[in-house]
């Protein structure tokens, strides 16, 4: 096995100290430029690689990113991560990646290795069960930077927070269901606890209250695709069946679907469909469904920004909100 070149067998080589290569390879100015590039040389030729955990007991951080969400299997949280990937490797970054699962203890055991190993940032999107976020904050105390994204804490001050335009996407999709003429609306929403949730159908509730207030709209909240189905299924089995059925997001518009498609009804002739969506899902269906576009990949590619500012030593501690658009399909 060929072992790995080091510091010590370049100064061997070149005759010169260890502290003169190290200083070399680090470009100082008090370093001239020909034992730089003799040394830079050599350290090639020998495929010199720093010492990574040298590295991070000196600066007591690495290079690497940490993003923790509840579950990668999820194609909003799929391209956020593609996101962000992009940006770090541009920068010089590498990412680990960490599944809550959505379950507390997994989110506080997933931060304390993260803590651990000196992660140079954090992005994380919190749990439905996720009320203390005194241990996020404490990472400031080392110096290590965090910026929350989709499901954020509700705290407003003293973080940083990147999310989708929550209330205006809901504004979107009920406005497009009362530019239609529906009347019965069967309007599902992910977790109560969560603040995205909140936020939705608060805007989604205000708009019907201002706009259409004869509309009758029966809200089930299902947190996930097989809840969705089922609530979805009981709906369209009553004598009264809703014309329009308003989906969250895209686990809650599969299990929709699934249940549209068991009871054999036609898209849109039977039944409407329109939802907030990562953009994806959406163009599977025939026809496509309407949906407020909400960008997992655009999200990334703020909240990176946003990391960015930190990590060069701004810390600006505010919310910043990417704007949603309607993308018309033919399922409204």
């Amino acid at each position: 096995m060929i072992q790995q070149s080091t510091l010590k067998k370049l100064s061997e080589v070149l005759g010169l100290s260890i502290s003169t290569v190290s200083r070399a390879l680090k470009d100082h100015p008090d370093i001239s430029e020909k034992t730089k590039v003799k040394v830079k040389e050599l350290a090639l030729a020998m495929e010199y690689e720093p010492n990574s955990y040298a590295v991070q007991l000196r600066t007591k951080h690495t290079n690497v990113l940490g993003i923790l969400v509840s579950s990668i299997d999820n194609f909003f949280y799929d391209s956020f991560i593609a996101a962000v990937e992009e940006e770090a490797r541009l920068h010089g970054y590498s990412v680990i990646i960490m599944q809550s699962r959505n379950d507390l203890q997994t989110e506080k055991n997933n931060l304390h290795l993260f803590r651990k190993n000196r992660v140079a940032g954090l992005f994380v999107s919190v749990t439905t069960e996720t009320e203390e976020i005194a241990p996020f904050l404490k990472l400031s105390e080392l110096d290590i930077p965090l910026v929350f994204f989709d499901c954020v804490p509700d705290v407003i001050e003293n973080c940083n927070k990147v999310c989708l335009a929550d209330k205006e996407a809901a504004a979107i999709a009920a406005e497009a269901i009362i530019k239609k003429k529906k009347q019965k609306v069967l309007a599902l929403f992910g977790h109560p606890h969560l603040s995205i949730t909140k936020k939705r159908l608060e805007s989604f509730q205000d708009v019907f209250a201002k706009q259409s207030p004869q509309t009758n709209i029966v809200y089930a909240f299902p947190d996930k695709t097989a809840a969705s189905k089922e609530v979805t299924l009981a709906a369209l089995e009553k004598k009264d069946q809703p014309d329009t059925i308003f989906c969250m997001g895209d686990q809650i518009l599969i299990g929709a679907m699934y249940a549209i498609y068991e009871k054999k009804l036609r898209v849109p002739e039977d039944i409407s469909v329109i939802g907030i969506s990562n953009g994806f899902l959406p163009t599977l269906y025939n026809p496509k469904i309407t949906y407020v576009e909400t960008s997992g990949y655009k999200l990334g590619k703020r909240a990176f920004v946003q990391m960015l500012l930190c990590l060069q030593g701004n810390n600006p501690q505010e919310e910043v909100f990417i704007e949603s658009v309607l993308v018309e399909g033919g399922s409204l």
